[in-house]
């Protein structure tokens, strides 16, 4: 029987998540623009609603195809996340923003490393996490790409929880499903080695 693999669950899952990441943004981006001037729509009332705010000292990029990226929402450039996840290296703005996006690119390219090899792709609960991690990591690689930094508008503020966005939660569920998978999940068995063919006795005379 042939050694199951579960790479394509990874990849659907790593593009899912980041599909699913972009849409939402520029959706309700665009969605909240008001002008400029940025909205917000209850979800649950008193608890959770849905933000977007716009910065318009930052001007959008004179150049080409990067700038129709940035202002498909809206002509006034949104507000970003410089940091990483719940504002972390918030307040270095650029410096920030290149140091997350290399550690991104690191991260992305070690996850397709580990992933596609042989042993890890054999087991299902880790190609979930990674296809996740995955789709989160490069849709916010995207963010800082484009933006310099990250989009977020999914806000608890009943608590103040920092904004954030599908990414992170595609990051967050994936660090925790890598977990359980490695607390909870023993691995598949190693492929046992098929024995060689032998050759059908003579028949006696």
């Amino acid at each position: 029987m042939a050694d199951r693999s579960y790479r394509w669950l990874l990849v659907t899952l790593a593009v899912v998540g980041l599909a699913a990441d972009q849409a939402s943004k520029y959706g309700v981006f665009r969605w909240l623009y008001n002008g400029g001037l940025g909205d917000h729509r209850e979800v649950v009332p008193d608890w959770f609603r849905l933000i977007a705010q716009f910065d318009p000292s930052v001007p959008p990029c004179d150049c080409g195809v990067l700038g129709g990226l940035q202002t498909w929402s809206g002509p006034t450039m949104p507000r970003v996340n410089h940091g990483a996840l719940f504002g972390l290296g918030q307040g270095h703005k650029g410096n920030a923003n290149w140091f997350f996006a290399g550690v991104s690119i690191a991260a992305a390219l070690a996850i397709l490393v580990w992933g596609t090899r042989k042993g890890p792709a054999r087991e299902k609960w880790l190609c979930a996490a990674l296809g996740l991690i995955l789709g989160g990591t490069v849709g916010n690689l995207y963010d800082r790409i484009v933006f310099g930094g990250v989009r977020d508008f999914l806000y608890f503020y009943y608590v103040e929880w920092p904004v954030f966005n599908v990414a992170d939660c595609c990051l967050v569920v994936g660090a925790g499903l890598l977990l359980f998978q490695a607390v909870f999940i023993p691995p598949p068995p190693a492929p046992q080695p098929q024995p060689a063919p032998t050759d059908e006795a003579a028949p006696k005379a």
